[in-house]
């Protein structure tokens, strides 16, 4: 998606420059909640993204509000996705907030196209929807309701405690469709929190929310996502996360080591370089390979988290209720940016 992509505008005859050159909004707030953060208002044309083949997730949908995150995590994934808008993957990506104004009233109407068959949605997976300007814009609540009424199945994953503004409307959805939420605590360690995702909540308020939701009916599982190698994943750390994760009362407990894409790898090194700078050459060996750690230490880590979250107790608390039946495809499939 780039820039041209995302007018305020629906005519196709202005010619392909900059989003910023063609009208979109640009607001910089100078505020204590706020500062050094630069928002883009935009229209988007479309909202539900389908997730390409090749992607190593579980899903196949995505609805993403906003781009660029405040969160600030070193290792984010999805940094690369702001070269697209002609920003770079590092300072820009954290502090340059597109933010998708007609996000609600797009979702409500893509929803309602005879061509959509109700498949589940995922949100969350890319840059977190409660990040700070989520306090500001609130367009979850709206694209909460329009799943809610269109008893479309959906599933949430974050790091923020703002969702919790949002239980309320989630417990409604829930009692229509399969409603989902996951909270992401890769590790339980404050001072490396600080460095690593030095914008986002700590993690003992992150399983604070997963505790809130479960108590609420809302399953809430914990993504630890990304375990750190040789700063978050020796034996005594990953039992100390996985304690912490049981006493919130997490559904489940799924380990995801770090992996390094284009984009954040450049970023995450740097800061390795910074902070940790005897670990540069064991990062490249281990990441020789490409993006991804070894498939032995992937497993390894995945079978001590399977025997920590077994001697914790970790597991289903109550039953989930089944997704409404799809209806059945329309005359035409489903086009979206």
């Amino acid at each position: 998606m780039r820039w041209n992509h995302l007018s305020l505008t629906e005519d196709a005859t202005v010619p392909e420059q900059p989003l910023i050159e063609r009208g979109a909004v640009a607001r910089t707030f100078d505020t204590p909640e706020f500062r050094g953060l630069t928002f883009y208002e935009i229209h988007a044309k479309s909202i539900i993204n389908r997730v390409p083949a090749e992607s190593r997730v579980p899903f196949g949908w995505t609805i993403n509000p906003y781009r660029g995150c405040s969160h600030a995590c070193t290792y984010c994934f999805a940094r690369k996705t702001h070269r697209y808008l002609d920003l770079d993957s590092g300072a820009d990506f954290d502090s340059k907030i597109v933010v998708k104004v007609n996000a609600a009233e797009l979702v409500r109407r893509e929803l309602a196209a005879p061509r959509w068959r109700g498949e589940p949605i995922a949100m969350g997976t890319n840059v977190d929807c409660y990040q700070r300007a989520e306090g500001r814009y609130r367009l979850m609540p709206g694209i909460i309701a329009a799943l809610r009424d269109a008893a479309n199945p959906f599933s949430i994953l974050t790091k923020g405690a703002l969702i919790l503004r949002d239980l309320p409307l989630l417990a409604e959805a829930a009692e229509r469709t399969e409603v989902g939420a996951a909270v992401s605590v890769g590790a339980v360690d404050r001072d490396l929190t600080r460095l690593i995702e030095p914008g986002a909540p700590l993690p003992r308020r992150r399983l604070e929310v997963c505790a809130a939701l479960n108590e609420a009916g809302i399953g809430c599982a914990v993504l630890m996502g990304p375990v750190i190698p040789y700063l978050s994943d020796s034996p005594a750390q990953l039992e100390a996360a996985v304690r912490d994760i049981a006493a919130a009362g997490a559904t489940s407990v799924t380990a995801i080591p770090l992996h390094l894409r284009p984009g954040a790898r450049e970023w995450f090194m740097a800061w390795l370089r910074e902070h940790h700078p005897s670990l540069v050459v064991p990062y490249a060996r281990l990441y020789r390979g490409g993006s991804y750690t070894p498939r032995e230490y992937q497993e390894k880590i995945s079978a001590q988290i399977r025997d920590l979250a077994r001697a914790h107790g970790i597991g289903p608390r109550r039953p989930h209720r089944p997704a409404p039946p799809t209806p059945p495809p329309g005359p035409e499939q489903l086009t979206l940016l």
